[in-house]
């Protein structure tokens, strides 16, 4: 079985993903979470890094674990019950956790935004959604009407995006940024988009969208986000030559 160090696979995702260069969320922690004690030969990508998925990802026999969300949100001491259970499950694993946020949604090939263009199948994509300094979206073009862009969600992203029809019937100028930007519509709609998907979003959103004019998807924080995990996954398998799998553990939201 081939392994690959955990080193040389950081290094392949900080140079890729640059996390150095970007200013993240309090609690993101971007780069090498946790490490193990053997080379890696079977790569996990997972949205989240919870006690689900990385028994998930140490049953399919993963020894690095790729994620989006990581450990380290809220305060993570005393090592004290679930905390403890939780270490003992990535001690007892083996299993290295490698966290990326803002710098996998910015990626221009490999990102969150990025992915689901291509799955809508967007023209002229270029970056949107400036947001700490960063374009962390994307958006193009395609002319398509609001209820078929939702049957389209609905088949891309497994379960019925909610709409708020604050626009037109028709669809031409479609900006994407995943997971929970639902409270920033406006600098979408600021953008020029006519269109804007994303995970989630309050309920005063829905006002908001109807005084911009602004037709908005909310496809599900984790659905909209497994997207950057997978093509990370992919391009190092590729790149070394060693099997990935995802772990699917859909939170419904």
């Amino acid at each position: 079985m081939k392994t690959v160090s955990l080193a040389t696979i950081v290094r392949e995702c900080d140079r890729l993903l640059k996390p150095g260069t970007f200013v993240d969320y309090d609690g993101a922690v971007n780069g090498l979470q946790v490490e193990n004690r053997r080379g890696i030969s079977h790569i996990a990508a997972a949205v989240d890094a919870t006690r689900a998925t990385i028994r998930l990802a140490a049953k399919q026999g993963a020894n690095l674990l790729l994620v989006h969300h990581g450990l380290f949100w809220d305060a993570t001491h005393p090592w004290t019950g679930r905390h403890y259970e939780l270490i003992r499950l990535l001690l007892e694993s083996d299993l290295a956790v490698y966290s990326m946020h803002l710098p996998l949604d910015a990626h221009p090939t490999l990102g969150n935004a990025a992915g689901l263009a291509r799955a809508l199948r967007l023209r002229q994509v270029r970056p949107f959604f400036m947001e700490k300094g960063r374009h962390l979206g994307r958006q193009g073009l395609l002319r398509i009407s609001r209820a078929t862009l939702g049957e389209h969600l609905e088949r891309v992203l497994g379960a019925p995006p909610t709409l708020l029809a604050g626009g037109g019937d028709s669809c031409l100028r479609i900006g994407i940024c995943t997971g929970g930007a639902g409270s920033h519509m406006k600098t979408a709609a600021a953008e020029g988009v006519d269109t804007f998907i994303t995970g989630e979003g309050p309920h005063w959103t829905h006002s908001q969208a109807e005084d911009l004019g602004l037709n908005v998807f909310y496809g599900g924080h984790y659905a909209t986000e497994t997207f950057g995990v997978k093509s990370l996954a992919t391009a190092l398998s590729q790149r070394f030559r060693i099997p990935w799998s995802f772990v699917d553990h859909p939170s419904g939201l």
